[in-house]
């Protein structure tokens, strides 16, 4: 059952004009909106200020691109105590919580 999901999942995509690797990357673009959006949160931007990170964010993360989902997640996590001047065991706790949210 699952494979003919899958199958009729696929047939979609590429019947709606999509290759594989453009949904996969649209999937990744999404991937970083989403941690970009993360850091704007945590340091409670809004208006311009945010629109402007959200930009910068997102040109530095395209460079990232080549990155695995978990290098990219680390990265974020990293950033995000790097953000709260996290050091010792409250770095330590607050990366592990980090690195195990979806």
């Amino acid at each position: 059952m699952k494979g003919y999901i899958a199958a009729v999942v696929m047939a979609g995509v590429l019947a709606g004009g999509m290759s594989v690797a453009q949904a996969a990357e649209k999937t990744a673009q999404q991937q970083k909106m989403a941690q970009c959006n993360q850091h704007a949160s945590t340091q409670n931007l809004k208006g311009d200020a945010r629109k402007s990170f959200m930009s910068e964010c997102l040109k530095k993360e395209s460079k990232l691109s080549g990155m695995t989902p978990q290098q990219m997640k680390m990265k974020s996590c990293n950033g995000e105590a790097g953000d709260k001047k996290l050091s010792g065991d409250a770095r330590k706790t607050f990366m592990s919580s980090c690195l195990k949210k979806a």
